[in-house]
């Protein structure tokens, strides 16, 4: 729920609080004037009646009771208000201020108002002459209290409303323009992993997120400036590791090489010079020969792996061919390899060439070496104008698990993946059913 939403909800509870408040105090102030009015119908009445004389017998010692007559008019009873008169002996009268029925309040009202009347109505005694010929109990109608309870709670629950409504309304509008550069915020903040081109945040009017701006600002600068630094370092360290394996394939052809090629030919001359009754000594040169041999062979294919191909005058195309051309040498009856090559190659920056290769070299081992394949198709496409990306893709059927391959504990992918961040590349490892598809990816501009 977005923050306008949850100040909305939150100020709509608390105007809804405030209008139940507002209900509760209404009806608690109707009922309050109902029986101030009550009290006041009632004093006035028993004045009235006080100072009219001849209202008949007070009692067996009172005054002799005239004529009968019609009962005085009571003009001092308030509408919505009733009244009972007892005067002396005569019986009570029960009298009503004019009510017009009118706004008539729902049954309910009036029995909760019924149940919540004066156990006690206000009582006035009627003193004619310094002597007591009565009193006058007034109490409010049920329904006309009930009317008028229910005309006061419409017309303040009405003006709550309007006074709810128009400041839910007006407060979204301007919580929303408020918190509006919260959305342009975050999508700065999720655009920092996406490209190393971006567009820095405005400034904001609100001081808050104006300094959420210029810290988010400062924050995708570092970021981008360490993450120039970190590809420098992958860089570095790539071009060290080629570095190191040129290196180390130099000392290992010029020392192994020739120790090798110094055991050989002691061997030969072993061979040669024994006598024609030493066929064991002449036995064993032989072997040492098989053995300087099998050494020569892994040495070779050692340098192979560690010796980078000139790229710039065979190309990378021509290099891979060569690369899948000595592993058919050596497999001999293994499985079938494959090589497409798509797009054009030329203009290839020499890192992102170097790269690819070393690439394919290490997909092309894991998958003849900790496989069971019996096909492998390796594929180099660049793609047409725009991106110009270059991909090389792997698919073998020697039935690997991608989860388990991607969390080994082995150099190679880790060394791949090294590689290809320091070009701004990503690996990405998918199961085919039957085996594992590799996919690395490298910007043409690398």
């Amino acid at each position: 729920m977005s923050l306008p939403a949850h100040l909305g909800l939150r100020l709509l509870v608390i105007a809804m609080l405030c209008l139940a408040g507002a209900v509760a105090w209404t009806s608690w102030e109707a009922h309050a004037s109902l029986h101030w009015e009550a009290v006041t119908s009632a004093d006035r009445i028993a004045a009235q009646l006080a100072r009219q004389p001849g209202l008949g017998s007070a009692g067996p010692a009172t005054i002799a009771a005239p004529t009968p007559q019609p009962a005085p008019a009571i003009l001092t009873l308030l509408p919505g208000i009733c009244a009972d008169i007892h005067l002396g002996v005569e019986l009570p009268r029960r009298v009503c201020g004019d009510w017009d029925g009118l706004n008539a309040a729902p049954a309910w009202l009036g029995e909760v108002l019924a149940q919540a009347a004066d156990a006690a109505p206000p009582t006035r005694t009627i003193v004619y002459r310094e002597r007591t010929i009565g009193s006058v109990t007034a109490w409010p109608d049920p329904m006309a209290a009930a009317a008028r309870v229910w005309r006061r709670v419409r017309m303040a629950s009405g003006l709550a409303l309007g006074l709810v409504a128009a400041t839910v309304l007006l407060n979204w509008l301007a919580v929303a323009r408020l918190v509006a550069p919260a959305g342009r915020i975050v999508q700065g903040l999720e655009s920092l992993d996406a490209a190393r081109i971006r567009s820095p945040l405005p400034r904001f009017t609100a001081g808050e997120f104006d300094r959420i701006a210029l810290a988010c600002n400062a924050l995708a600068d570092r970021l981008i400036s360490a993450e120039a630094e970190r590809a420098h370092l992958l860089q570095r360290l790539v071009t060290v590791q080629d570095e190191e394996r040129q290196a180390l394939a130099r000392d290992l052809h010029d020392a192994f090489g020739q120790c090798l090629a110094a055991a050989g030919a002691r061997a030969a001359a072993i061979e040669l010079s024994a006598p024609l009754d030493r066929e064991d000594l002449r036995e064993d040169a032989r072997g040492i020969e098989a053995v300087v041999a099998t050494m020569r062979e892994s040495l070779r294919g050692a340098l192979a792996r560690l010796e980078l191909p000139d790229l710039a005058e065979a190309g990378l195309a021509d290099a891979l061919r060569s690369l899948v051309t000595d592993w058919r040498a050596q497999l001999r009856a293994g499985p079938a390899l494959h090589l497409d090559v798509t797009g054009d190659l030329a203009g290839m920056p020499a890192d992102t060439s170097a790269s690819l290769y070393r690439v394919a070299q290490e997909l092309l081992t894991n998958a003849l070496r900790h496989g069971q394949p019996s096909r492998v198709f390796l594929r180099l496409d660049r793609a047409g104008a725009g991106t110009r990306a270059v991909t090389l893709t792997l698919d073998d059927d020697g039935g690997g698990d991608v989860a388990r391959t991607a969390s080994a504990a082995g150099r190679g992918l880790v060394g791949i993946r090294a590689r290809l961040a320091a070009l701004g590349g990503s690996l990405s490892l998918t199961g085919t059913g039957s085996g594992i598809r590799a996919c690395a990816t490298i910007p043409a501009t690398g």
